[in-house]
């Protein structure tokens, strides 16, 4: 049973019409128009992930650092069968997989400030058949006539229909503000930022491309002779033609040789290309820090202390903790889902991956530390 239908992908032939024809416009002239709305801006924040490749990298690593889970039951026999149900369940048209699901789940919430997904139910057997990860282009979420009742609306043939059965429904807000039941993505505030980043780039393949492939001027100055003077206009069509011949792409090298007062200058010879490197790293920056993500992982070799980079590496540890604290409610719906239809009665705990060794390894020495200063106060406690 399908809540949601499949529609076909939409091509970017949206983005590519707001490109102007100015070349100085980079390919992703959307970002410069800019405004902050309230509703999700979809090909927005999908334009600034494929414009500026750091921050596409950026939420790939903070999915994949999320790590995997599983589920914990007293009932050792049901634990077994509910594992195996997550990591056997279908997910879309060709996964397999809670954590696939997951991970398909939190990058469309990061990136867009909402994820919707679907737990659809087989009829015949009356079971999960599948999980959906449903596109935000189909969905519309509104409050209903309770500003603590969520309502999902399937858009179809140009109209809002309410969706039949909203508990299959499921539906995560990253830091959504009061009154307002879409989230914010991790991206918002970013484009005014990237949109400098893009400018600067263009300019410099710009500048590259007039180095690369160098302009010339040739400038014919007729002499006082009349003789000269009379067949100037000839004289300047015939050097023309001989130097566009001798500059020829893909022929053999010649030489130019003009009689006459001929001066030939490259064309911004004299101009100094500007040092891009102190802007771009003020722009990397602020997206850098609007990630939370330490700038070595993205290969961003700043200078950076040991003692830095123990206190950046804590900052990602606790953004992946509240990532997960958002996920948690979505793995619980599926599980007691799959309690209920299966004619089960119990409570489900969840338990992540660790997220690195030094982790563990703080965790173990704080708690030693504890123990021990636990025990000197119940010594001094007895004397």
């Amino acid at each position: 049973m399908r809540l949601f239908g499949i529609k076909e992908k939409q091509t970017n032939a949206a983005v590519q019409t707001a490109v102007s024809s100015n070349n100085m416009n980079h390919p992703f002239n959307v970002l410069s128009q800019y405004m902050p709305l309230s509703n999700t801006e979809i090909r927005l924040y999908s334009t600034l992930r494929e414009a500026v490749p750091i921050i596409d990298a950026a939420i790939s690593k903070i999915v994949r650092l999320v790590g995997e889970c599983k589920v914990k039951c007293e009932d050792k026999e049901i634990e077994h069968r509910v594992n195996k149900f997550l990591s056997d369940v279908q997910v879309n048209a060709c996964g397999q997989g809670i954590n696939q699901f997951l991970a398909t789940h939190l990058n469309q919430l990061i990136t867009y400030g909402t994820a919707i997904s679907e737990i659809v139910i087989n009829p015949n057997s009356e079971n999960i058949h599948s999980l959906y990860n449903a596109s935000l282009n189909d969905v519309e979420l509104r409050i209903d006539d309770s500003p603590l009742k969520l309502m999902v609306c399937r858009k179809e043939d140009g109209k809002l229909q309410p969706i039949k059965y909203p508990e299959l429904i499921l539906v995560s807000a990253l830091n959504p503000e009061p009154g307002n039941v879409y989230g914010n993505s991790i991206m918002k505030g970013l484009p005014f930022v990237s949109n400098i980043l893009l400018k600067i780039y263009n300019t410099i393949g710009i500048n590259w491309e007039r180095v690369g492939n160098v302009r010339f001027a040739v400038t014919y100055k007729p002499s006082s002779d009349a003789g000269e003077r009379a067949y100037s206009k000839e004289r300047a069509t015939q050097i023309a033609k001989e130097w566009s011949r001798t500059m020829k792409n893909g022929g053999p090298p010649s030489d130019f040789i003009a009689v006459g007062d001929v001066d030939i200058k490259v064309i911004g010879a004299d101009n100094q290309i500007l040092d891009s490197q102190i802007p771009v790293r003020q722009m990397l920056e602020q997206i850098v820090s609007k990630l939370s993500i330490p700038p070595f992982l993205l290969g961003l070799n700043w200078s950076t202390s040991e003692r830095m980079s123990t206190q950046q590496a804590d900052i990602l540890t606790s953004e992946l903790d509240g990532y997960r604290r958002i996920l948690n409610p979505i793995v619980s719906r599926i599980c007691s889902m799959w309690a209920k239809l299966n004619g089960y009665q119990c409570d489900f705990e969840i338990e992540w991956d660790n997220i690195n060794l030094q982790d563990e390894v703080q965790i173990a020495n704080a708690k030693l530390m504890y123990a021990r200063a636990r025990e000197i106060e119940k010594r001094l406690e007895e004397k």
